[in-house]
């Protein structure tokens, strides 16, 4: 075997050495409340499962259905031979569902995001963008060409500098996430928009963290804010609250047929199997018609963080169930996950680059499917780790 690649171990020792380096863990379970990850039977902390429905019987009954009636695999791209009237019909729900003329669904939010601003934006645009969005719309915007403005984060203010200073652009379009996904906290996305308007530029909007979690019937930020109408782009996930996989973009129909021809994201990706489109369905219809999946998440949330402040961390400002429990330098994230997996929780380490080197923090969800027995057990062992530690 050639040793053209022996680099790689010493960039890998390299990552060890600045405690960055993470191994997958590995779940023996379905994905719900406790689980055994890596042969340990553990309380889950960390998954994006926010409303429990990844392993819901309604969900597993409507993917068997599909698989019966419309095979596994769509065989194709959508623009060749891929599209089933299965695929059309979420694509329905979900516009009904926001409230938008259409939507199209993509593999994954990353495709959604990386297709979309590629195709949208031009050598003669301006992009302008929040300084901690997601990884996915940074990706989107290196694919182009365009002029690129970072705005500090939820800084309204910078953000009105940037539409000042960008007015020779031939378009503009504004991006921010809904909900931040390391800290939780929710963009001031009534004032982006009145900017918008004000500046003649678009608006985009990652609701990954949203979906599901914020608004009426979960139905995200824009209702959240009751900006209805008044967003370009929404764009969304269904591997998270909705238990699923996919990401889509909702908007005018012209959207829609534009990103179809032009995105290459999703142009070159086979669809969804019928199963994983048949369950996205059934769990949008859950939302709406089973509203306790929601009321439980946030009871839960708001119990978990209460008890996490009374205690003394520091669980930053989120506003949503995602609750980082700051640590510092990566070394104490690690060591926090790592004693915390120990008494039987599994929490996430957050480290650089994915957080700024002193800010790492272990990352909490708290999701519906948790149980008050859950929760206390949890503060139970953060509280004596925490004490351990000395982080209260």
């Amino acid at each position: 075997m050639n040793n053209r690649t022996d680099f790689l171990k010493e960039m890998i020792q390299d990552l060890k050495d600045k405690n960055l380096f993470i191994e997958l863990p590995v779940l023996s379970t379905e994905q719900k409340n406790r689980v055994v990850l890596n042969g340990k039977e553990v309380i889950m902390m960390c998954s994006n499962n926010y409303l429990g429905f990844a392993n819901h019987p309604r969900l597993r009954a409507a993917a068997k259905e599909a698989i019966d009636c419309w095979g596994y695999g769509a065989g194709a791209v959508r623009q060749i031979a891929g599209t089933m009237e299965i695929h059309i019909k979420l694509e329905e729900m979900l516009a009904e569902y926001k409230r938008t003329e259409a939507a199209l669904v993509f593999v994954a939010g990353i495709a959604a995001n990386r297709g979309t601003i590629q195709a949208l934006m031009g050598e003669e645009d301006a992009i302008i963008s929040d300084e901690l969005n997601h990884g996915s719309i940074i990706d989107g915007v290196r694919l182009t060409k365009s002029r690129r403005m970072v705005y500090p984060h939820l800084n309204t203010e910078g953000l009105k500098k940037a539409l000042q200073e960008t007015k020779d652009a031939r378009r503009r379009l504004i991006i921010t996430d809904g909900v931040f996904s390391m800290d939780g906290d929710i963009a001031p996305l009534d004032r982006i928009v009145e900017l918008a308007e004000e500046y003649d530029a678009m608006v985009m909007v990652d609701d990954a963290h949203g979906d599901g979690v914020l608004g009426k019937d979960g139905r995200g930020i824009i209702d959240h804010f009751g900006l209805e109408g008044r967003v370009d782009i929404d764009m969304g996930t269904l591997s998270k609250a909705f238990g699923s996989l996919g990401g889509y973009i909702a908007g005018r129909q012209e959207l829609r047929e534009y990103l179809i021809n032009t995105a290459r994201s999703f142009i070159f990706t086979t669809a969804h199997p019928p199963c994983v489109t048949a369950a996205t369905m059934e769990a949008l219809r859950m939302v709406q018609d089973e509203p306790q999946h929601l009321r439980n998440l946030w009871d839960n949330t708001k119990y978990f963080k209460k008890a996490m402040g009374n205690m003394g961390f520091d669980i930053g400002r989120s506003q949503t169930p995602i609750t980082p429990v700051m640590a510092g330098e990566s070394r104490m994230a690690m060591d926090l996950s790592r004693q915390l997996f120990q008494e039987g929780l599994f929490a996430k380490p957050i480290v650089f680059p994915l957080v700024a080197k002193d800010k790492s923090r272990v990352r909490i969800i708290v999701t519906a499917q948790h149980t008050r027995e859950d929760l206390d057990e949890a503060i139970d062992i953060f509280e004596r780790v925490g004490k351990r530690m000395k982080l209260i």
